[in-house]
């Protein structure tokens, strides 16, 4: 039997870091801490074999996909493919940054949402039978949803909903940044709200995919919020060390065996919410 493997993107610090330390604790297999940058990552992985861990290191930039096909071929080449896959990387500007709006929101979806989607279009074909993926998305999508219009609303909660044109609508929402008519498209101006209701409508999507097309797999795959968590992202001012924001996460990348729930859902504090 091949030894297991769990990546998890964007983890050199903050949450990411926090996921891998409680995985190299707690999963069977062997742990990859990725980065962008093989400074910084190796960096990490000697802090985290200073406490007596033991994970291993892949470079993976989400934006970059040479990166992400060659790590996609490792992985299958090396382990047969990936039985835990946690998005993870991601990122928001401060509210005091005076970059453009406009930049903010090409910038922000093309990591949080269109490098994200490249990381599962590549990685989901290589999730063995009972593999566990988990994007790690943002309450901040949910309450960003509740303020679109009735009809962004009702696209975006549709069991209909395509892969396609969930991708339209987050050119849309770029477009329509870029010209000053979010208001006039039924949007409200968070770049960051937007790029994680996306990603936990892509997760939904492609749950739904999974069950029609490979059945008897039982693979589980879910987004979560985890929650407001002190990292130089949300600030010292947040109300969850890091280590307390991988919980959710890793309790959804190791759900046991056999299980069949959650699956196609938003999950916050380990319970499913609604979307």
């Amino acid at each position: 039997m091949s030894t297991r493997v769990a990546i998890v993107t964007g983890s050199n610090k903050g949450i990411g870091l926090a996921i891998v330390r409680a995985l190299c604790k707690e999963f069977q297999g062997d742990v990859y801490l990725t980065s962008r940058d093989c400074g910084r990552g190796q960096a990490a992985v000697e802090s985290l074999a200073s406490e007596g861990l033991k994970p291993k290191f892949h470079q993976l930039d989400i934006n970059d996909l040479s990166s992400i096909t060659t790590a996609a071929k490792y992985f299958k080449d090396t382990y047969g493919g990936v039985d835990v896959l946690i998005n993870n990387a991601g990122i928001a500007f401060k509210e005091a940054d005076t970059t453009p709006f406009a930049v903010q929101a090409e910038v922000t979806l093309k990591t949080n949402f269109f490098a994200t989607r490249d990381m599962l279009t590549h990685f989901l074909p290589i999730i063995k039978a009972g593999g566990r993926v988990v994007n790690v998305s943002s309450f901040v999508g949910a309450r960003t949803l509740n303020r679109c219009s009735p009809a962004l609303q009702e696209r975006f909660r549709s069991e209909d909903l395509s892969e396609e044109e969930l991708v339209g609508l987050m050119e849309r929402f770029v477009e329509e940044a870029k010209k000053g008519e979010l208001k006039q498209g039924g949007w409200p101006e968070t770049a960051y709200g937007v790029s994680k209701t996306g990603l936990t409508a892509l997760s939904l999507i492609h749950a739904r995919q999974l069950s029609k097309e490979r059945p008897g797999e039982k693979i589980l795959l879910n987004a979560c919020c985890p929650g407001w968590v002190r990292t130089d992202m949300a600030g010292p001012k947040a109300t969850k060390s890091p280590d307390e924001g991988a919980e959710t996460p890793v309790y959804l990348a190791l759900l046991p065996p056999g299980d069949s729930q959650p699956h196609g859902r938003f999950v916050s504090d380990k319970q499913v919410q609604p979307w």
